[in-house]
């Protein structure tokens, strides 16, 4: 009996063992994992935190070496994709403002390929603000460009994809409104007056341009003194 006993005890020890060395490393005790993990180099936390400094204070030049392996080579990888998309963008935004604020090509946008998440959202954000600051200086360009040609019908659009503008935009479109309606005000009653007093004869005509002040009542004034001469002249 003794010996049937140690045999049936031998065999249980070898299936526990058997069981042990099957589990999984998660399974495994925590002393255990602690023996089989490797070192930490503590030269490769100071380059992580060296360059981690370098870029809090904006400098994203610095990279970890790749020939790190393990959870330290992970954390160098990340670090420098991170900063490499980093240092696109802000490259990116300097193109940005020079080919537009300096050489005033209107249409350009800034472009990150590749960016997905928080940058998406970013180099989107970016163009829009862009095309909302450009849309009046090219509404502007439009109106003093038909105005140039003789063409008093064009008025700047108050209203962007439907929203009404607010602020300095408002406050802009509505000069540039405010002086296409007088110039064509005048333009009108100066052809009026022309055509009253010249063509068909009907003399002691005058102009009358509501809400004119400065340079454009003098205009005002001027036609109407002209008219009023004429009309002395021939009576």
């Amino acid at each position: 009996m003794a010996r049937a006993s140690t045999r049936t005890n031998g065999d249980t020890r070898k299936a526990v063992n058997r069981r042990a060395a099957a589990q999984p490393n998660e399974e495994r005790p925590d002393r255990e994992r602690r023996k089989e993990a490797p070192p930490v180099d503590p030269r490769a936390l100071e380059a992580l935190v060296e360059a981690l400094d370098a870029a809090r204070r904006g400098d994203f030049s610095v990279r970890l070496s790749k020939r790190r392996k393990g959870v330290l080579g992970d954390v160098a990888a990340s670090y420098n994709e991170l900063v490499e998309t980093n240092e696109r963008m802000t490259k990116e935004l300097v193109r940005i403002a020079r080919v537009i604020g300096r050489e005033g090509r209107m249409t350009e946008r800034a472009s990150l390929p590749g960016a997905e998440g928080g940058w998406e959202t970013s180099v989107g954000s970016i163009n829009s603000l862009i095309g909302d600051l450009v849309r009046p200086t090219t509404e502007v360009g439009r109106v003093l460009n038909a105005v140039a040609e003789g063409d008093l019908s064009q008025k700047m659009a108050l209203t962007i994809e439907g929203q009404p503008v607010k602020g300095e935009f408002l406050r802009i479109g509505t000069t540039v409104n405010t002086m296409v309606e007088q110039l064509s005000s005048f333009a009108d009653e100066v052809t009026r007056v022309a055509r009253e007093v010249g063509t068909e004869g009907k003399l002691g005509g005058q102009a009358e341009v509501k809400g004119v002040s400065g340079t454009w009542r003098d205009l005002t004034e001027n036609v109407n003194l002209m008219a009023s001469n004429l009309t002395d002249q021939v009576r």
